[in-house]
């Protein structure tokens, strides 16, 4: 079993990935009791939003042509409109969204610059692959949300992302330079466990670490196979 809670949090073990063509049944696990107060959790994710806006503006930047800026500069659109649409959330429960969001800059800015990598490439994966992990973790705790914010937010985080152009321009690039898969593969699996670091963080813990364990791993379990299923759409090795 993966170990969520314990106090060394750098030595969280990685479940196996799934193999290629393997599946899993969906489950529906409630996470209620594991969920953070509301203002915590939206502001979490308003400014891991946030985050994914910078990164992706960046990666327009650096783009190499005027289309692929264009496409990425859209995604870098769909992600701050996630983000002030998060925000919006956070007023309309009555809390200032600086407030909300300020705890939580200096950990996720630290990861941003992480997940940026050493290369176009890098950062392009890396911003697909952690948004993708976080995106399907907070839509899971957002399933114990209370009331109508409950349907309001796991439907937006589970908006279409706009990162189509990421996996044309990573395989693209894989095309004309294939020896680029094995490095990205690794960059790719190097990723999960500093994401899911950040996942962790947002978990209310119960105090019963058996229980809250045995509850979180079939969401981590799904999570990762969908994580296994975006490094095949990029020719990767998970």
């Amino acid at each position: 079993m993966v170990s969520w809670f314990g106090r060394r949090a750098k030595r969280l073990e990685i479940p196996r990935l799934t193999g290629r063509g393997e599946s899993l049944p969906t489950m529906k696990v409630d996470l209620g009791e594991l969920v953070p107060p509301l203002p915590q959790f939206l502001g979490q994710a308003a400014y891991m939003e946030l985050g994914v806006f910078e990164s992706l503006a960046q990666a327009a930047t650096a783009a190499p042509t005027v289309t692929v800026k264009g496409q990425l500069s859209r995604s870098a659109g769909l992600a701050l409109a996630k983000h002030e649409a998060l925000v919006g959330e956070l007023r309309r429960h009555g809390s200032d969204p600086a407030e909300a969001m300020a705890p939580f800059a200096a950990e996720l800015d630290a990861f941003r610059r992480m997940r940026a990598g050493a290369t176009w490439p890098e950062s392009l994966i890396g911003c697909y692959l952690t948004t993708g992990l976080l995106d399907d973790f907070f839509a899971a705790l957002a399933v114990g949300l209370p009331g109508d914010t409950r349907s309001r937010v796991v439907k937006l985080i589970e908006q279409d992302a706009g990162f189509a152009v990421v996996v044309t321009e990573v395989t693209r690039a894989i095309a004309v330079d294939p020896k680029l898969a094995s490095s990205l593969a690794l960059w790719g699996r190097r990723l999960v466990g500093d994401t899911l670091l950040v996942a962790r963080s947002a978990l209310h813990v119960s105090g019963d670490l058996s229980r809250d364990e045995s509850r979180i791993e079939p969401v981590f379990t799904e999570i990762i196979a969908a994580h296994t299923r975006r490094m095949d759409e990029l020719g990767l090795t998970a």
